[in-house]
């Protein structure tokens, strides 16, 4: 797969840029606040999923402009493409989308069509940050390969907002723990369902990652990633979510009742599992140096590809935005020697000097493309 044409005006502060993109390396270079991590956010909005920036939508929009439109043409292995992406500040709940010319209900429903796995400095973290980054990791990694599965991920992210507020309630003497029954049995179906697809991914993900990061540590050093769930002691060979599986779930919930309504919120259940990486036994988020740190983030987005690649049958397009100018030499040769099969759009203060007739580069100013090679 890749994206042969972009076209966006009025994102942000981009205006009529016009890039046709070469086929391997496209570098965006120009200097900070120019608009290099916008374009890059555009392209990413356009794969169905939310901005990395997590920008509201009406921040997407110039402050001096009404809308702003994106349209990106792309080549999977079956035809060409295009996607229409349109919002107006005026009606900024209502998208404009279209695929191929037919309109789309919402963003999400681009999904497995343009697919593109996103480096950012932040990802450089993930192996130290919060719980929370690593299930969104594990979540969106997921969503690429089944649709659907984000559609579960809404649904119970709404029942857990309801539960909670039931709970407060229930606290302050205004709802009956007996109101917490049909909740409890939608969060255990649904909760049961996302434990298992996030199990099957991290399984998938241990076997790539753990190869990549042998080979960046020169096989000095091992990695092992597991699935931490708050409900399930194991998850192998697991899969009946709708029975078993639910039916344990909600056994949890309901011996955590009382803590939950002394606490006021949902303390078990897949809002509060982990994604645990140990390198040789050791926890990296607890031991791991902030060189090991970053080969667990270059080897989880690698990794992302990788499988995406496997499951869909097409190579995604790689946005590094500012990533490669956060590594040494040595773990920049790593990242772009395994995405070499792969179209990259690479984001940089300082050019980047390409191999003869590989690569374009385009220079960006103040949200204007003003050169191109």
């Amino acid at each position: 797969m890749f994206i042969s044409n972009i076209k966006i005006d009025g994102f942000k502060n981009l205006s009529s840029v016009n890039i046709d993109a070469d086929k391997q390396i496209n570098v965006i270079c120009g200097d900070n606040a120019q608009g290099k991590t916008n374009l890059i956010e555009a392209i990413w909005l356009c794969s169905g999923i939310k901005s990395f920036r997590n920008s509201k939508d009406r921040d997407l929009i110039n402050l001096d402009r009404q809308n702003f439109s994106i349209e990106i043409s792309f080549e999977n292995n079956l035809r060409k493409q295009k996607i229409e992406y349109k919002l107006e500040k005026t009606t900024v709940k209502d998208k404009y989308i279209k695929l191929n010319g037919v309109p789309l209900r919402n963003s999400s429903d681009l999904f497995g069509n343009l697919c593109c796995v996103v480096f950012t400095p932040e990802d450089l973290f993930i192996s130290k940050g919060s719980p929370d980054n690593r299930r969104k990791f594990i979540d969106i990694c997921a969503s690429q390969i089944k649709n659907s599965y984000r559609k579960v991920l809404n649904q119970y992210d709404e029942i857990l907002l309801q539960r909670n507020f039931l709970l407060k309630n229930i606290g302050l003497g205004k709802s009956s723990p007996s109101e917490l029954d049909v909740w409890d049995e939608q969060m255990s179906r649904l909760g049961s369902y996302i434990s298992v697809i996030r199990y099957i991914y991290t399984k998938k993900l241990n076997i790539f990652a753990g190869k990549l990061y042998n080979e960046i540590s020169q096989g000095k050093e091992q990695l092992n990633i597991f699935y931490e769930s708050s409900v399930f002691k194991s998850l192998e060979n697991r899969n009946d979510y709708n029975g078993e599986m639910a039916d344990e779930y909600l056994s949890m919930l309901k011996k955590s009742r009382q803590e939950d309504i002394k606490t006021g919120f949902t303390t078990i259940g897949v809002q509060r599992d982990d994604l645990i990486c140990n390198i040789n036994g050791l926890n990296c988020r607890e031991f791991g140096s902030q060189g090991q740190c970053r080969s667990v983030a270059l080897v989880f987005k690698i990794a992302q590809a990788y499988i995406l690649y496997e499951e869909t049958k097409e190579a995604p397009c790689i946005l590094l935005d500012d990533v490669l100018s956060e590594l040494d030499a040595k773990r920049q040769e790593f990242v772009l020697s395994r995405i070499s099969d792969m179209q990259v759009f690479i984001t940089c203060c300082e050019d980047i000097k390409l191999n003869k007739n590989k690569g374009k580069t385009f220079y960006i100013k103040k949200g204007r493309i003003i050169n191109g090679q």
